[in-house]
């Protein structure tokens, strides 16, 4: 098993030789316990990694990942609607509920790494659409961990199954 370590103090991410930067939370990181929808918080615990979503257009890739993968589509989307029978899954758009859109205008979901945070089952409110992805000017995200792009390129071919994102 592979393992991702993110040491949210120091805003660097670890894994095999590598040694980043990387962006977390505009609010910082909460107890996944304590994690609410919208809240800003990156949630501390070790998480699956579960696949990843990549966007055609956008990548050149030499090799594929080693990992369960899929081109992105301009329908995708995440829903993050705490009312939502589908809390925390892929949906298609437009959809009945609030939903974020998997292509952006920036390159932030150019690559995604999907984690598994508040998936067994999904709890509404407990956190939706916490990913590893490339950062915007490594500026804080919403509550995910997010590398610049030639970084996130550089490791996904190292990837493999059983890979977990350990946040600290």
């Amino acid at each position: 098993m592979s393992i991702i370590r993110v040491d949210s103090a120091a805003r660097r991410f670890r894994f095999g030789h590598l040694d980043i930067a990387c962006a977390i939370g505009k609010s910082g990181v909460c107890h996944a316990s304590a994690k609410r929808e919208g809240d800003g918080c990156t949630p501390l615990g070790r998480w699956p990694v579960r696949g990843v979503l990549l966007r055609r257009a956008r990548l050149a890739l030499n090799r594929m990942p080693q990992i369960a993968w899929r081109w992105s589509r301009p329908h995708d989307g995440w829903s993050d609607g705490v009312g939502d029978p589908a809390y925390n899954r892929p949906v298609y758009l437009p959809h009945g509920h609030s939903a974020e859109t998997l292509q952006r205008e920036d390159e932030a979901y150019d690559v995604i790494i999907v984690l598994g945070h508040n998936d067994t089952p999904p709890i509404p409110n407990a956190g939706s659409a916490i990913f590893f992805h490339c950062w915007v000017e490594a500026r804080p995200t919403e509550g995910c961990v997010a590398i610049a792009k030639a970084d996130m390129l550089a490791i996904l071919p190292m990837l493999e199954p059983g890979t977990v994102v350990d946040i600290r």
